[in-house]
């Protein structure tokens, strides 16, 4: 079978600095989860011609992507 290759893990302080707001470790974070959100953010749609294809929808990844920032920035370590 197939093994999946996952990206290289984000590293502790880069989620300790995105926790504090920092826009680069958020985008850091947001791109190492971008293969999941846009795989989970795709829709069936039927073209002029009746072919169906997946596609994302760009209005659900925005808000995936949105709620991720808002729980990084919500997220507490605990010492």
């Amino acid at each position: 079978m197939g093994e999946k290759r996952h990206g290289k893990p984000v590293a502790f302080e880069t989620v300790q600095a995105a926790i504090q707001g920092d826009v680069d470790s958020i985008n850091q974070i947001i791109a190492y989860f971008q293969p999941y959100i846009n795989a989970r953010s795709r829709r069936k749609f039927i073209n002029e011609f009746g072919v169906a294809e997946f596609v994302t929808d760009e209005y659900m990844k925005r808000r995936v992507e949105t709620k991720l920032i808002t729980k990084i920035l919500d997220f507490k370590i605990r010492v």
